[in-house]
């Protein structure tokens, strides 16, 4: 199951390397990983989502939560939060399709970055069910090339 921990920790070098290595050392594939400073620039928020057991993550969060940094750790699989991602889509155009393109975009209220004669480029900021949605939409049409950022997440 996947799983998203909020942690806030102290903004110095080396914490996420430390972080990483923590989830690397226990063989834990980590699927998305966001880190970013807060309101108070001596803090860093950080958001992460992992594939594991109930009982692994409780292992993981008790680790992290030994790691002179950190400040608070959650499990918020559970909990209400806000949940968004970023995508870059760069997309296959034409003048016969473009249309339809720009049209699906606006349904899924993404915003149009560039048009060109051969390509479309959309960004859009959805929860991640909705991003898969909008790839597997788009990709018939034919996507050049994609970006999407990590999750990030802020409890309610």
């Amino acid at each position: 199951m996947k799983h998203t921990i909020s942690a806030l920790m102290e903004n110095r070098p080396g914490v996420l390397r430390r972080l990483a290595g923590l989830f690397g050392r226990r063989g834990y594939n980590i699927d998305s990983i966001v880190a970013s400073t807060t309101e108070d620039h001596e803090l860093t928020r950080m958001t992460i989502v992992v594939d594991c057991s109930e009982e692994l993550i409780e292992q993981v969060l008790k680790q992290m939560s030994k790691l002179q940094e950190i400040r608070e750790v959650e499990n918020v699989t559970d909990a209400p939060v806000i949940s968004r991602q970023l995508l870059i889509l760069k997309l296959k155009s034409t003048i016969n399709n473009r249309g339809d393109i720009l049209q699906l975009a606006q349904a899924f209220r993404a915003k149009v970055a560039d048009i060109r004669s051969d390509s479309v480029i959309i960004e859009a900021t959805a929860e991640d069910s909705v991003m898969e949605s909008m790839i597997e939409t788009f990709r018939p049409y034919g996507i050049i090339s994609m970006m999407k950022t990590g999750t990030v997440v802020l409890k309610k």
